[in-house]
């Protein structure tokens, strides 16, 4: 008998290997304008310009509040030379895993820690996942 063989699948990150828990009728979420020349994944931690409000990544060693941690894409998005009013973002009430966070390449864990601190203070609860 011959028995036929499949290569394996693998399946990306998906909101729920991420998203653990988040209030009811979306009270944890929030709809965000995207700063142009973006590209946020699945569990990009972001920040907030402060002269715009539009959300971009994290960045810990920026002086325009992109250094402050305020949510978690839940929805990647690419902008380009404009700004996009389409990003989600989770921003309190919620637990999201650790291990589904995208973090700044250059991200020291000493930065990581403060951004993990500063959602907390938000409400958003790092833990570990699985």
């Amino acid at each position: 008998m011959r028995l036929t063989t499949y290569p394996p699948v693998h399946e990306g990150q998906n909101l729920g290997d991420l998203l653990k828990f988040e209030a009811d009728n979306l009270y944890s979420r929030d709809q965000v304008t995207v700063a142009a020349d973006q590209v946020l994944k699945l569990g990009h931690v972001v920040g907030r310009l402060t002269a715009t409000g539009e959300i971009a990544a994290l960045d810990p060693l920026a002086t325009d509040g992109r250094e402050v941690a305020i949510g978690v894409a839940i929805m990647p998005i690419t902008t380009t030379t404009d700004p996009s009013p389409d990003g989600l973002i989770v921003a309190r009430h919620a637990t999201v895993a650790d291990h589904a966070l995208v973090w700044p390449i250059r991200a020291t864990p000493e930065q990581r820690a403060a951004a993990v601190v500063q959602l907390h203070g938000i409400g958003v609860l790092v833990r570990r996942g699985v």
